[in-house]
């Protein structure tokens, strides 16, 4: 999201920004229906989202790196790995809804977290969307504010000096999370 909008693409960094809250909201009304316990509870579900979602983090890290290092000049397209389109929204919308439900660890914090908050005597439910929509409420003003940083720095961002820096910046931190995610139970 933040180097979408540091490059220029508001509209598509306004769409992972929404497809992170999508994915967030399925992860809280997945946890409030009790479907995340079940996934934290079977070992063998919980490990294969994990490699799933190791390999497509791995898979564009090394893409974005690969790209940099080749010379390849970046099209307005290349960090859309799921669809094409410059500025869209929609892309942006798959590219964060896949990132964030290919994420367990989302799953694993929302049964961690989610049930300690929902007051005895209230709906399970109810109270778990009520609770998750003001987490994607704080998710949008937060990225609210990094948009508008990313901005700023706009300028900067576009050179392709500066590009191919953040690029690998990018590449890597993904990567890194993908080995991190691969590797940790």
């Amino acid at each position: 999201m933040l180097r979408t909008s540091a490059l220029g693409r508001r509209r598509r960094a306004w769409g992972v920004v929404l497809g992170i809250q999508t994915g967030t909201l399925v992860w809280g009304a997945f946890t409030s229906l009790g479907v995340t316990a079940l996934l934290t509870a079977s070992h063998l579900a919980y490990t294969a989202l994990r490699w799933i979602g190791a390999a497509y983090l791995i898979w564009m890290g090394a893409r974005m790196l690969r790209d940099t290092f080749r010379g390849l000049p970046m099209s307005d397209a290349d960090d859309s790995l799921l669809a094409a389109g410059a500025d869209a929204v929609s892309g942006g919308w798959r590219q964060g809804t896949l990132t964030n439900l290919l994420n367990p660890k989302m799953g694993a914090f929302y049964v961690a977290v989610l049930p300690q908050f929902v007051p005895p005597g209230t709906g399970h439910f109810t109270m778990g969307l009520l609770l998750t929509t003001v987490h994607i409420v704080i998710g949008l003003l937060w990225s609210a504010v990094l948009i508008g940083f990313a901005r700023v720095l706009q300028g900067w961002l576009r050179k392709p000096h500066a590009r191919r820096l953040l690029d690998r910046i990018t590449g890597t931190v993904i990567g890194a999370f993908g080995v991190k995610l691969a590797l940790t139970n």
